[in-house]
Formats: structure tokens, C-alpha cells, sequence
């Protein structure tokens, strides 16, 4: 069995993510995790979330990380992950009725964002929900210190990463057919943000 990657960050916040996610899917039962990354957030959430198929995706060189995580939780419900890179690739119509990113806005550049949430308006079907969670600007403006202070590294590490403004997100969405329906609070001056694709989307 390939060794396990860690995140501590995946670790820290699965808990309020999954409260959340108790309550937005409660209706759904096929969900695309876009951005899988270590595998972390998909054994925790399947593994409470009895009802949902859980579908990994990343790029291919995050695969041996997720496949370690479904090795050893040996879960019927977390699918193996898609080779996706929102940038060139393509998913199936109406195939998912939920939706879930983690700290994935802020690490992509914009063009990707917005081609992620393009993604999501194919691959959801009508009333499919999206869960997007990170750190978020609101009218141009950081919620904190820390949050302003991790955009400035960000953008010092790639210029084309950066913290985004939920309102141009909400632009994206309304463009692929989704419209916000909540932002929850979340620890560390995070959000979980909620998109619905309309019904005769």
C-alpha cells in the first residue's frame, strides 16, 4: 500500500465542512469532489455521508495519494478519482447532483476558476448543489488581517493565485446557470460557500 499524504489543514476543518455538507446533500446522492488532493475529505465525508457516491477527481499526479485513502478505508461509496484538470477537460451531463471543492479557488488562476464553475453547470444536473469552501473576499475586502496577509502570499508565491471576491464567483455561477443560496462561517476565516444549478437549467 502507497503511504498516505497528510494535510493538516484537511484534518483541522473535515468537522465544520462536514456539518455543513450534512445538511446541503442530505437530498443528494452523487457528488463530483472537484480538486480531491490527498484523498482526506473524501473517506471522511463518504464515511459519514452513507448516502452519497462519493467521486474523487484531481490531476494525475495527486491519484496514488487518493487510491492510499481509499485503500485503507475500504469504502464502497468513493469511486476511484477522474484524471480532470478544469483547465482542458470535460465531464458528463447532468451526471452529479452535488458538487464539492476545498481550497481550490485561491490556488487556481482565475481563468481555471472560472472554468470550473463552467464544469459544474455541465456536470450538474437541475437543483444540483455546489460546496465550495475557502477564504473569500466580500466587496473587495478581506475579513481579516491574516486572510489579507495570506492573499499577499499567495500572490507572492504565483501572481496568478490569489484570494477571490465571492461576488465575481457568484458571476461565474450565474453564467453556468448556478445562483448562491448561502455562505456559512466556518473556523480560521473561512466559508462554505452554496451555489443551486436552476432547476430547468
Amino acid at each position: 500500500m502507497a503511504e498516505k499524504p497528510f494535510a493538516e489543514y484537511a484534518e483541522r476543518n473535515a468537522a465544520p465542512i462536514l456539518e455543513i455538507l450534512d445538511h446541503e446533500f442530505r437530498a443528494c446522492s452523487n457528488v463530483l469532489e472537484i480538486g480531491s488532493g490527498t484523498g482526506q475529505h473524501a473517506v471522511t465525508f463518504a464515511a459519514k455521508l452513507g448516502h452519497l457516491q462519493w467521486q474523487t477527481s484531481d490531476l494525475d499526479e495527486n491519484h496514488v495519494g487518493i487510491n492510499a485513502w481509499m485503500e485503507h478505508a475500504q469504502l464502497e461509496n468513493v469511486i476511484a478519482p477522474l484524471s480532470l484538470d478544469v483547465r482542458t477537460g470535460g465531464v458528463d451531463a447532468n451526471a452529479y447532483d452535488a458538487a464539492f471543492s476545498s481550497n481550490t479557488a485561491h490556488i487556481m488562476g482565475i481563468e481555471a476558476v472560472e472554468r470550473m464553475f463552467s464544469l459544474l453547470g455541465t456536470a450538474l444536473c437541475g437543483g444540483g448543489v455546489f460546496c465550495l469552501y475557502g477564504p473569500f473576499r466580500r466587496d473587495g475586502k478581506f475579513n481579516t488581517r491574516s486572510n489579507a496577509d495570506f492573499d499577499a502570499e499567495l500572490r507572492r508565491r504565483d501572481p496568478v493565485m490569489g484570494i477571490r471576491d465571492i461576488e465575481l464567483l457568484d458571476d461565474f455561477g450565474a453564467a453556468a446557470g448556478m445562483h448562491r443560496q448561502r455562505l456559512y462561517a466556518v473556523p480560521s476565516n473561512n466559508s462554505v460557500a452554496v451555489w443551486q444549478k436552476g432547476e430547468s437549467a
